[in-house]
């Protein structure tokens, strides 16, 4: 299909998680009609974002810092149930209340330059052309998988949080978890009730924050993020620069030795890591939760990345782009900053909208 073939609408919305939706909701509520005049493109199989694959022993209980999206709290949700499971029928529900239209699965392969000043956005469900996009496509794509030194040679299994299937699998086995963030300590709390033996690597000693997190704490850890992405740079999430709360769980874990943490080793083995000093651990497991990075390779064509390796934003605006928003990306990469930018995000596209003048829908 062609630039010529393509669907018009107003905006397209690419990606069906919390910060998709958010946005796709407050497009509804400005008058922007789904399948008409916004077209909200996802593709993963079924509601509920990367929610939906997270491994079964995350409890919703265990979720730090859901925050519900806007029109719609989330109640009643057992604590014992997965999380996937409760934050993919909440999802789900959220679609069909609001009526989303979200077309799903579908892989948008690219958004380049179109014809008259719009968007080209390229799908396997076809092509649409957008006086605006919304990018909400998130991080779960893109695992970040670092590479040391005999990585190749090791005999046993490695995987990353992305493919982590909880605790059970696990049994009798030596893991070795890189990483020190919350999936890193939820991988190494459970895997301790069935494995061996546990170690825990970590570039950086892991720091835990006391007290609550708190409205100041959280705007001031915005704020840091929010800097690197206004100078272009690739941005840190949220979550990796306020530390690990300090739950009654983690103090348990840390008495018992669970959370006892080794600097990064220097090379693989094939049966287990080995560092400069001599020290060697052997292991059977290598899990990496070492995070992800933001998915944006189908913005390629549109050049929007800075020499720092970022996309430079003006609020949710690309810098390059004003038709371009990006929320979930960045200082909005938490559930309540995706709700926020979803509503900034609309509020200026409402604007640009207003501006220029629109085409004739083609379909």
């Amino acid at each position: 299909m062609n630039d010529f073939e393509a669907r018009n609408v107003d905006v397209v919305v690419v990606g069906a998680g919390q910060a998709g939706l958010s946005g796709a909701y407050h497009l509804r509520r400005i008058g922007l009609v789904p399948d008409r005049d916004v077209v909200v493109l996802d593709h993963s199989p079924a509601p509920g974002g990367a929610w939906q694959f997270r491994w079964p022993s995350l409890t919703y209980g265990k979720v730090h810092g859901m925050h519900a999206l806007p029109g719609l709290e989330l109640t009643g949700a057992d604590p014992a149930r997965p999380s996937s499971q409760v934050i993919g029928d909440y999802f789900r529900e959220y679609e069909e209340r609001f009526g989303l239209g979200v077309r799903r699965p579908v892989d948008v392969t690219a958004v380049r330059e179109g014809q008259d000043g719009r968007l080209l956005v390229e799908s396997s469900a076809g092509n649409w052309s957008a006086r605006a996009l919304i990018n909400a496509t998130g991080t779960w794509d893109r695992p970040f998988w670092p590479r040391y030194p005999g990585q190749g040679t090791f005999r046993g299994r490695q995987l990353h949080t992305a493919g982590y299937p909880g605790p059970a699998e696990f049994a009798g086995q030596r893991v070795v978890v890189v990483g020190g963030g919350a999936s890193g300590t939820q991988h190494l709390m459970e895997l301790a009730e069935h494995a061996a033996a546990t170690t825990w690597v970590t570039r950086r000693p892991p720091v835990f924050r006391e007290g609550p997190f708190d409205e100041n704490v959280g705007r001031a850890v915005v704020a840091r993020v929010a800097e690197r992405v206004r100078d272009g740079l690739p941005p840190q999430s949220v979550v990796s620069v306020t530390g690990l709360p300090l739950t009654d769980a983690i103090r348990a874990a840390r008495a018992s030795g669970v959370l006892d943490r080794l600097p990064m080793f220097d090379r693989i083995t094939p049966t287990g890591v080995a560092w400069d000093d001599g020290r060697t651990v052997e292991a059977d497991v290598i899990v990496w939760a070492t995070g992800f990075r933001a998915a944006l390779d189908h913005l390629a064509p549109l050049k929007l990345r800075e020499p720092g390796g970022g996309i430079r934003m003006e609020g949710t605006r690309a810098a390059r782009d004003e038709r371009v928003h990006l929320i979930g990306y960045g200082p909005s990469a938490s559930t309540v900053g995706a709700n926020r930018a979803g509503r900034a995000a609309v509020a200026e596209i409402r604007r640009l909208l207003e501006r220029e003048p629109a085409l004739t829908p083609s379909g």
